[in-house]
C-alpha cells in the first residue's frame, strides 16, 4: 500500500510546478483570503492520481486522502472535494499555458528530434456527458460516444501540440492551427500524416516554413489522378524547380508515422481514453492533463536515464 501511494514521488523530483502561481485566475480572492491549498500541490495530486488511473473529481479527492499521497504531493492535509473540483475548473482557464509551459520544458532537454507526426484520436466520454456525440471512429470501424483530439508528436511518444474536438476527425482549420502551434515550438524537418492530410494549404504552409510535409496522396473523386505517392511530389514541382525529393526516402521516412500512434496510446494510458468529467469544457481539461501527464514522465524518464518512450518510471 505504502509503495502504491508513493510511486509517483519520481514525477515531482526534477520538475517544479511553480509557474502556476503566476496565473491570475489562482490569485487570492479580491478580499485577501488565502487558498489552503496552493495550485503547484494540487497539480502534482492530479498528475498522482492519473498516473494510478484515477479520474474524476470524486475519485481524486478520495485518493487524496491517502495520507502518503497529499504529503508527497506537497499538501498540509487532505483536500476537499469542492476544492478539488474548483482547482479544475480554474485550471480550464490556464490548461493551455500549462501544456504549453511543460512543452517548453521537453524541448529545453533536447526532447524533440527533427520529425513531426500530426494524427487524430478518439475520446470516449461518459453516457452522461450531453455535449458528447456519437461519433463513427473508421480506424476500429465501430462507433463511438465522446469526443475526438489532434495531436502532433515527437520524440520519445511527446505530444507538443494539440486540440480537443467534437469528433475523431479533424477538419482543415484544426489541422492548420495545430500545426502552427506545433512549429512555433520549433522547426522539424520532416512533418508526417495520413492521407487525410492531403491538404494543399497544409502542404503549403510546411514548404514556405522549410519543413517537408509527407502525407499520402488522395485522388479522392477526380477524374484526372497524378502519377504520385505523395502529395508533396507535385507541391516541390511548383514551388521549387532546384529540390528533388526519392520516392525512397519518402517512403522511409513516412513509415515513421507510427510513433504518432504510439504517442495516442501512450497518452490514452495517462488518461486521454475515457474521461469522466461531465460537459465540454471539463473534458477538454481532463484530455489536456492526460497529455501534460504524458510529458511529465517523458521528462521524467529522461532525467532518471530511462529507456526513450518508457511508459512507467
Amino acid at each position: 500500500m505504502n509503495a502504491a501511494a508513493t510511486e509517483t514521488v519520481p514525477l515531482f523530483e526534477h520538475l517544479e510546478f511553480e509557474f502556476l502561481l503566476e496565473y491570475d485566475v489562482f490569485a487570492p480572492s479580491k478580499r485577501g483570503r488565502t487558498r489552503v491549498h496552493q495550485p503547484p500541490d494540487l497539480f502534482r495530486g492530479f498528475l498522482h492520481c492519473y498516473y494510478e488511473d484515477v479520474y474524476g473529481t470524486r475519485p481524486v479527492a478520495r485518493e487524496l486522502q491517502n495520507g502518503l499521497v497529499w504529503y508527497y504531493c506537497g499538501l498540509d492535509k487532505p483536500p476537499s472535494r469542492d476544492t478539488v473540483d474548483r482547482f479544475l475548473t480554474d485550471l480550464e482557464h490556464v490548461i493551455d499555458d500549462v501544456f504549453d509551459s511543460l512543452v517548453e520544458q521537453a524541448a529545453a532537454r533536447g526532447l524533440l528530434d527533427s520529425t513531426y507526426s500530426i494524427d487524430s484520436t478518439h475520446v470516449e466520454a461518459i453516457q452522461y456527458n450531453d455535449a458528447a456525440s456519437w461519433n463513427y471512429d473508421p480506424t476500429a470501424e465501430e462507433y463511438y460516444y465522446g469526443f475526438g483530439c489532434t495531436i502532433v508528436s515527437t520524440g520519445a511518444k511527446i505530444p507538443i501540440a494539440a486540440e480537443f474536438t467534437q469528433a475523431k476527425q479533424a477538419d482543415k482549420e484544426t489541422a492548420m492551427r495545430v500545426t502552427r502551434d506545433a512549429l512555433a515550438v520549433d522547426t522539424p524537418i520532416w512533418m508526417l500524416g495520413d492521407s487525410a492530410y492531403d491538404i494543399l494549404d497544409w502542404h503549403d504552409l510546411l514548404l514556405a516554413a522549410g519543413v517537408v510535409p509527407i502525407a499520402p496522396y488522395n485522388p479522392r473523386n477526380t477524374d484526372d489522378p497524378k502519377d504520385i505517392e505523395y502529395r508533396v511530389e507535385d507541391r516541390i514541382t511548383e514551388h521549387s524547380e532546384d529540390v528533388q525529393l526519392k520516392q525512397s526516402v519518402l517512403e522511409e521516412t513516412y513509415n515513421n508515422r507510427t510513433g504518432v500512434e504510439r504517442t495516442n496510446d501512450a497518452v490514452k494510458d495517462c488518461g486521454l481514453g475515457h474521461v469522466r468529467a461531465r460537459g465540454r469544457v471539463h473534458a477538454r481539461t481532463e484530455v489536456f492533463l492526460a497529455l501534460c501527464l504524458r510529458i511529465v514522465v517523458a521528462i521524467t524518464n529522461y532525467e532518471r536515464g530511462n529507456e526513450p518512450g518508457c511508459e512507467k518510471l
